[in-house]
């Protein structure tokens, strides 16, 4: 089972993303964007996104700690490799090589890059440094880009890996050392199968914990690049959630360009929630912040009536949303998600 969907960010006159400048630039720090059909797209890589989301993480949950060997070009960084000690190693997967041994867990939260719904060229803004330098001295100048658009990117949440760790099977490198097995086992997890591969899962209480914590974290997200000369709302201005039996994204589509502007497609949402109800559990969740798209929120309520009163479909404030959600995972009422299936 997976929680499938997209997030959308809505960003004003925001550099939450930098590019890599080049010589030929100057003193500029761009923002990252790519073009297509002769049109620039402003975009947030999923790494930006996955960062933020880590870094947003409450202070509860203690970081996985970050071990570094080498030097210069043979330099390697990375998490303890823990995942049964750490959410962050669980949901965002890791490689711990050493000479000794290489310990893999692929992620268990997959992000798309996060790209602008409609073609946006980025502004520069003009700056200098002229504090403090002595008399007669000539300031020095700056520049960086900025933007404003709504950035969209897919999401999709493994549910039956949350809390369970891979040592043989269909799995190219252990998840965790035989110490670390042993030692997870003696705080309570058991051995498990699952989906053709052996592995250490962790008792069901702490993996619908993990998993509240993680949608309360997605409701309170802050952070990126460019926080002290454009700090902004970086929690979702829409989210739409499905719970489904198997990896798809059918909800790619529901956002699109109309007359210079965006458009939610309600009808596009209705005829994927039909076609792929074979295989959608649950109502569809779509969280969608007031005044975000002006008054499209209102109309879409209307032409989702019908899935609304079957309770097809929820819609409500993206923190409202995920929080209800959260809850309903701590209850229980959501068990067989992470059930091997």
């Amino acid at each position: 089972m997976y929680l499938t969907g997209k997030a959308v960010l809505d960003i004003q006159a925001g550099a939450p993303n930098n590019g890599r400048g080049t010589a030929d630039q100057g003193n500029v720090t761009p923002v990252k964007h790519h073009r297509t059909g002769g049109k620039t797209y402003p975009y947030g890589s999923a790494q930006w996104w996955r960062r933020m989301l880590r870094d947003s993480l409450p202070d509860t949950e203690t970081p996985s700690p970050v071990l570094v060997n080498g030097k210069d070009a043979k330099q390697q960084a990375y998490t303890s490799g823990r995942p049964d000690k750490y959410m962050d190693d669980d949901f965002f997967g890791y490689m711990a090589a050493t000479k000794a041994a290489t310990f893999m867990r692929d992620t268990v939260l997959n992000t798309g890059t996060f790209v602008s719904i409609a073609p946006e060229r980025p502004t520069r803004d003009f700056g200098t440094m002229n504090r403090g330098l002595p008399t007669g001295a000539n300031p020095i100048l700056h520049e960086h880009e900025f933007y404003t658009a709504a950035l969209q990117g897919d999401l999709r949440l493994d549910l039956q890996r949350i809390g369970f760790f891979e040592q043989e099977g269909k799995v190219r490198k252990a998840a965790l050392s035989d110490e670390a097995v042993q030692e997870a086992l003696q705080a309570g997890a058991t051995e498990a199968t699952r989906r053709g591969s052996a592995g250490v899962l962790l008792p069901l209480e702490e993996r619908r914990r993990r998993t509240a914590v993680l949608l309360r974290t997605i409701a309170a997200m802050h952070g990126g690049a460019s926080s002290a000369a454009h700090f902004g709302d970086r929690t979702p201005a829409l989210i739409l959630l499905a719970s489904i039996r198997g990896g798809n994204q059918p909800f790619t589509r529901i956002l699109s360009v109309v007359d210079h502007g965006i458009r939610f497609n309600s009808a596009t949402l209705q005829e994927e929630m039909g076609a792929w109800s074979d295989v959608i559990e649950g109502p569809v969740r779509l969280g969608w912040a007031p005044s975000f798209l002006e008054d499209q929120r209102e109309i879409a309520r209307e032409e989702l009536s019908g899935l609304i009163k079957d309770e097809r479909l929820i819609i409500d404030h993206p923190r409202v949303v995920l929080s209800q959600l959260a809850d309903e995972v701590l209850s229980g009422r959501y068990d067989a998600w992470f059930q091997d299936q």
